[in-house]
């Protein structure tokens, strides 16, 4: 089938998604499925008001250069798709003979193209629809990881590593650190701290997972306990973190264009900031709170060679997937073992991933629900990367001196 190809990309972006888009660009002419390349500029709204880029037009450094560059290149937004938009969107494929439909994105994106090309194909359009994965929540179904989520998870990891070294020398003055990752209803950037821990008394201590319900009596429990047995507590907590009654602790009322529920400081309110309030009322102690937000998101200089390469490698396989005439699929990405790590692209129906999410298993939180298990760590090692390693002092404290000789 000949015609025209665009690509979007949705949501927030990861350090990785413009590798997604320039493995579909190059594969696109590699293989010389579409006439023109078009990309949507700010998502499928933008789409809706024609701002097209030519990306078929684009020097070969660009499209090299998107491998490495953070962000989303072509624009993002979050507009969820009405019933009212179809017959435009339906339009403005007609009018730039639009056959190949790739969108960049999480959940709400696949439900996108899911909706497109099932209204294309009742009105008798020919539109091959396909999904790339995106989401450093790691939340999608029917994918062992998402690009970027290897990225945001390392960034994760640092930093919660870095500050873990800083806290337990600053035990004295502070001796709390909330470090809060971003992930609605899914707990694997949180996990994914699990691994800056290399000895028992490293950070983080305690890490508390949307997938459990969280109880505030219980957390101030573990926290004060880990204060007399270490000095001090590093506490990782996934935003998306409910009460018994549902209930966010955030206490975040906002909502998104998908209805769903702003957390962090997007969303008016702080799982992180609510958690020190808890330790410092309830403790008396000095603390601090901490909230990346969205800058994990684009943290270029963290992003991993190998979670690169898959994302390129995923819109590459999509290209593969249109040229066989698949449609109404998402690359999938398959682990075929951990060490060596190994995998192998496939692909999943949009219908099943546009209404189901990933949770993390229940076999990858411990019984208490406040940190990992090995499974969990086997499941992130291979994606990570190294831990880096730091050296301590050696406690070989001076004697003190008789007073005797103090005085001579």
């Amino acid at each position: 089938m000949k015609g025209n190809a665009v690509i979007g990309q949705s949501g927030g972006p990861t350090s990785v998604i413009n590798s997604s888009l320039a493995g579909i660009i190059e594969q696109c002419r590699r293989l010389g499925l579409a006439d023109d390349i078009y990309g949507m500029n700010f998502g499928i709204k933008g789409f809706m008001e024609e701002r097209l880029i030519d990306l078929g037009q684009q020097p070969a450094h660009v499209i090299e250069g998107l491998r490495t560059t953070p962000s989303s290149a072509l624009g993002s937004s979050r507009h969820k798709v009405k019933e009212e938009d179809l017959p435009r969107i339906l339009e403005v494929l007609r009018k730039y003979d639009i056959r190949y439909f790739f969108l960049i994105g999480g959940n709400d994106t696949m439900d996108t193209i899911h909706r497109v090309e099932q209204y294309c194909r009742a009105n008798h359009y020919e539109l091959q629809g396909i999904g790339i994965p995106k989401t450093v929540d790691n939340d999608l179904f029917g994918t062992d990881h998402t690009p970027g989520f290897a990225s945001a998870g390392r960034s994760n990891m640092l930093s919660v590593r870095q500050s873990g070294w800083l806290f337990r020398d600053m035990q004295r003055v502070d001796q709390f650190v909330i470090y809060q990752t971003i992930g609605r209803d899914a707990g694997w950037l949180a996990a994914a701290t699990a691994l800056a821990k290399t000895n028992e008394d490293d950070a983080p201590h305690l890490i508390y997972m949307p997938e459990r319900v969280f109880d505030a009596d219980r957390f101030l429990v573990d926290a004060q306990e880990c204060i007399k047995k270490y000095g001090w507590v590093s506490v990782v907590c996934g935003e998306g973190l409910k009460y018994a009654d549902g209930s966010p602790v955030s206490a975040s009322m906002t909502k998104d264009n998908f209805h769903n529920t702003e957390f962090g400081a997007m969303g008016g309110a702080s799982v992180g900031l609510n958690l020190h309030k808890m330790m410092s009322k309830v403790t008396g102690l000095r603390g601090e709170f901490q909230i990346t937000e969205s800058l994990i998101m684009c943290a270029m200089d963290r992003a991993l060679k190998q979670d690169l390469q898959e994302a390129f490698d995923c819109g590459r396989h999509a290209v593969d997937l249109a040229a066989k005439g698949e449609t109404g699929h998402m690359v999938t990405i398959e682990r075929v073992s951990n060490d060596p790590y190994s995998i192998r692209f496939s692909k999943a129906s949009l219908g099943d991933v546009a209404v189901r999410a990933k949770p993390m298993p229940d076999s990858y939180i411990n019984a208490a629900g406040n940190h990992v298990t090995a499974e969990a760590l086997d499941y992130l090692r291979p994606l990570l990367g190294e831990v880096p390693e730091y050296v301590t002092l050696e406690k070989n404290f001076v004697k003190k001196p008789s007073k005797q000789k103090a005085i001579a």
